[in-house]
């Protein structure tokens, strides 16, 4: 007999809610465990459509995605509105695969491993595909400030999915398990992730000295995109000799670096002479190297890079070229073809295109080398901005030696949505994993300092010129969750794979 549950029209609503309740464990509402009660609801529904078509799973699926994802990443609107809907229904796709391998799962003996596999894989499908993929709103995320957040150092971001979905499973038997016996299981079993994770060390891996670092916001200057060329660098060099006068004074420690935000200058500083000889005085007056943010020109009229440039006195040294930058965002995929000409993909798109070209007239172009960079006698791990949400980006920079991680953001476009306090969350976690502080200097916001702890050691007001000077600690050592996150996540991605197709070949016996 069909549940009155899995019928259609009910399924569907269910899982519009528990898609919204998803999303409300993210800023702004930010509900603690939010996500695993959604989760717990999604497995039971999931189980509930053990018999239903594969229509009513599918469409089940889609809905909970587009529920989930609409409201998380309502800020993409501030990009353009096609942007968001365009993100929203390629998120929304994944759902109905997921959907149907966690019904698959749900059919298996231990099912809550089945299914925890089946959503690491999901996440890391929605990962990297399509282009290179966007890591948001991923279970792990929700962990920070919970007794969870520990195990990310212990087994990584997929890892910690991993366990939260297990959290989510054991709820769901503890309020349908059919025996008193299942039941006191599945709250021992919580209670027993919840105490682990209380146990679980966190910190620095490998002390290794101590540096004095300064972050400098020097604010836009109005609506983005509607600044005058150069405007937003004067503000951050200002800012910036606000800092040396109170180093001068004695208000403020002399750092051993200088850090500026992504996009501090849209001005390339290795061909303007005149930006030149301000970076470089600068340097020389405050007797550190700076960090500049900066859109630098590309090997064409048409391109660029967004990039990380170390400069002293003596002019620019290590050099970070984003590793991820983001389609219709910062390039358009396809615009060009091999001989310079437009592609046919371009055409397609018409209007659509037009207003790309318009919003993004040069292509930023990917870079190919991680972002450990030298700068006054340490080496750093450089991401810009969405990069800090690739576990290979970060990954790949502690591997090149960096003892500290700096995000640098610009997060002027979406000034008044919640990306910032998403991607600021996102980073503080990153700091536990990696057992690394975790700076961030920003055009404007959110810019602070997090410890290894994850801990907000300092921050600075949103919107308005600020700098911040901060002793932190550096780190030559590697957590668990760097030694084996990778392997771990591509364990469970097959293990998800393998319930789909195990359920399948059981059902058929």
């Amino acid at each position: 007999m069909t549940s009155t549950w899995a019928r259609p029209r009910n399924a569907w609503l269910i899982a519009a809610v528990l898609g919204v309740v998803a999303s409300l464990g993210f800023d702004p509402v930010g509900i603690p465990y939010a996500m695993v009660v959604s989760l717990a609801g999604l497995i039971w529904l999931a189980s509930e459509l053990k018999d239903a078509r594969k229509r009513t799973v599918v469409i089940a699926g889609l809905v909970f995605g587009l529920a989930y994802m609409a409201p998380l990443i309502w800020w993409m609107n501030a990009v353009s509105s096609a942007a968001y809907i365009g993100l929203v229904i390629l998120e929304t796709l994944f759902f109905a695969p997921i959907m149907l391998a966690l019904r698959a799962a749900t059919r298996l003996r231990a099912w809550p491993l089945w299914g925890a596999a089946v959503w690491v894989a999901g996440e890391f499908a929605r990962s990297v595909f399509p282009f290179t993929g966007f890591p948001w709103g991923r279970l792990a995320h929700t962990s920070i400030d919970t007794p969870f957040a520990s195990y990310a150092r212990l087994v990584a971001m997929p890892g910690t999915s991993a366990v939260l979905f297990l959290v989510a499973a054991m709820l769901l038997v503890l309020i349908t398990g059919s025996t008193v016996r299942r039941k006191a299981g599945a709250a021992l079993s919580i209670a027993g992730l919840v105490l682990v994770g209380l146990l679980l060390p966190t910190g620095i891996a490998g002390a290794a000295g101590t540096r004095q670092v300064s972050l400098v916001q020097g604010d836009v200057p109005g609506v983005f995109l509607t600044w005058p060329r150069g405007e937003i660098f004067d503000l951050h060099a200002a800012e910036t000799d606000k800092l040396a006068e109170a180093i001068e004074a004695g208000e403020v420690p002399r750092p051993d670096m200088v850090l500026w935000p992504e996009n501090s200058t849209d001005v390339d500083p290795n061909f303007d002479q005149g930006v030149r000889a301000r970076i470089e005085g600068l340097s020389a007056r405050i007797g550190a190297p700076i960090l500049v943010g900066g859109l630098l020109d590309g090997p064409t009229v048409d391109t660029s890079y967004n990039a990380g440039e170390v400069w002293d006195a003596n002019g620019p040294g290590d050099r970070y070229v984003k590793l991820k930058p983001v389609p219709f965002g910062e390039y358009v995929p396809g615009r060009t073809q091999s001989d310079g000409e437009t592609s046919l993909y371009a055409q397609y798109i018409g209007g659509l295109f037009k207003r790309l070209a318009r919003d993004i007239p040069r292509d930023m172009l990917a870079g190919d080398e991680p972002g450990a960079m030298d700068i006054a006698n340490t080496k750093i791990g450089d991401t810009i901005c969405y990069d800090i949400a690739y576990d290979s980006v970060t990954g790949r920079a502690i591997d090149g030696g960096a003892q500290l991680l700096v995000v640098q953001t610009s997060n002027a476009a979406f000034t008044g949505t919640s990306q910032p306090e998403q991607q600021w969350d996102i980073s503080r976690l990153r700091a536990v994993e990696t057992g690394r502080w975790v700076v961030v200097p920003s055009t404007n916001g959110i810019s602070g300092t997090v410890d290894p702890d994850g801990n907000v050691v300092q921050r600075a007001p949103m919107h308005e010129p600020a700098f911040l000077n901060q002793e932190v600690e550096l780190g030559d050592g590697k957590t668990p969750a760097l030694r084996i996150g990778a392997p771990l996540e591509y364990l469970l991605v097959t293990l998800g794979l393998g319930a789909w197709f195990l359920s399948t070949r059981r059902k058929k016996g």
